[in-house]
């Protein structure tokens, strides 16, 4: 979508970025069914307009993926309100699905960090799971805080159970893998979860 979708103008919401600009559409829908479109409620965000890209050249189906019908699939999870403010709260990729259920990565780790508190980092990936399609697994550089103390005062946080990351997933690391641009690598972390824990990543538990 080139140059810009939407624009926080005179009105302006605070949190948004704001309603599509003229000509433009957007919309929520379900994540999983694409049932919509959703108001008030999170959900994946699909835009369509005349600056909507033909696809990608040489990649029928990468192109495919990118579509449903005449939206482009952002990949960014939003919630647009009853007078078209856009809200976006995460990114689908920070999303896992467990045991059907649309679990938020960020959630999980605002309530991680503010039991670590500063100077420490966390952050969530997921990995696959016979049972459950995916689990949870976080990491975080508190040498001081046992992965049994941080589920302990995760599980007293009023976050739902299946959003817990197991005991054994809570992972002790020196630092937080990053790119050069100082944004958590997200690959690199994902790699470290599917690594045994006794791959020289933090001190064993």
């Amino acid at each position: 979508m080139a140059p810009v979708v939407a624009a926080n103008l005179n009105p302006s919401r605070r949190g948004s970025v704001g309603r599509p600009l003229p000509g433009i559409d957007a919309k929520v829908v379900d994540a999983d069914s694409g049932e919509g479109p959703l108001v008030g409620t999170e959900g994946l965000l699909l835009v369509s307009g005349p600056n909507r890209m033909l696809g990608y050249l040489g990649e029928p189906e990468r192109t495919r993926d990118a579509f449903r019908g005449d939206w482009y699939v952002t990949a960014d999870m939003a919630a647009i309100d009853s007078e078209g403010f856009i809200f976006i709260t995460d990114r689908l990729s920070r999303f896992s699905k467990i045991a059907g259920e649309m679990v938020p990565h960020m959630k999980i780790e605002e309530e991680i960090q503010a039991i670590l508190g500063e100077p420490h980092a966390c952050v969530v990936t997921s990995m696959p799971d016979d049972v459950k399609g995916e689990r949870l697994v976080a990491f975080y550089t508190d040498s001081d805080l046992t992965p049994q103390d941080l589920w302990d005062r995760l599980s007293a946080t009023a976050l739902p159970k299946l959003w817990v990351p197991k005991r054994e997933d809570l992972r002790r690391i020196d630092a937080v893998p990053t790119l050069g641009t100082g944004k958590i690598d997200l690959r690199a972390v994902r790699q470290l979860a599917l690594k045994p824990k006794s791959g020289g990543q933090g001190p064993p538990e």
